[in-house]
C-alpha cells in the first residue's frame, strides 16, 4: 500500500509542476502579445485616410452542405438536392465545393436552397473559410 502511495504522489507532483509551467508560459505569451500589439500606436493623420477596398471576388463550384461535402449517401435513396436540404435543416451549413477548396456559405438561405446540388457562380467576400455572399446565380 505504501508503494502505491509513492507513485500517486509522484504523479500528482508531476501534474502540479506541468500545470504551473503551462500557466507560466501562458502568462509570458500573453505579455509578449500585448507588447507586440503596442508597437504601432501612431494615429493616422487626417491626410492619411485609408482607402476602402472591396475584397469581393467570384467563386464557382457545387452548392452542397458542410456535412456531406461532395459525397452524398446514395443508400438513402435521395437526390443530392434533397440530401443537402435535409442536412441544412438538421443544422449543417451550405457550402461551395470548388476544384481546390470547400468554403462555407453565409447569405440568403432561400437563394441557396434553390441552387442546392447545382453548380453556381458566387460573388462574395472571403473571411477565413466562409464566403459572405453578395450575389449567387446558377452556372450556365
Amino acid at each position: 500500500m505504501k508503494r502505491n502511495r509513492v507513485w500517486i504522489e509522484i504523479v500528482m507532483l508531476g501534474t502540479a509542476i506541468a500545470c504551473a509551467l503551462a500557466l507560466l508560459f501562458a502568462t509570458l505569451g500573453a505579455a509578449a502579445g500585448v507588447a507586440v500589439g503596442e508597437v504601432s500606436t501612431q494615429q493616422p493623420t487626417p491626410t492619411q485616410q485609408p482607402t476602402p477596398t472591396t475584397t469581393e471576388r467570384p467563386y464557382e463550384g457545387m452548392v452542397t452542405c458542410s456535412r456531406c461535402g461532395a459525397k452524398h449517401s446514395a443508400t438513402l435513396g435521395q437526390t443530392a438536392t434533397t440530401c443537402i436540404r435535409v442536412c441544412v435543416h438538421g443544422g449543417a451549413q451550405f457550402a461551395l465545393v470548388g476544384a481546390d477548396m470547400t468554403y462555407l456559405l453565409d447569405g440568403d438561405l432561400n437563394e441557396l436552397k434553390k441552387l442546392a446540388g447545382q453548380r453556381a457562380h458566387v460573388v462574395g467576400e472571403l473571411h477565413g473559410k466562409t464566403i459572405t455572399i453578395s450575389s449567387v446565380s446558377a452556372e450556365t
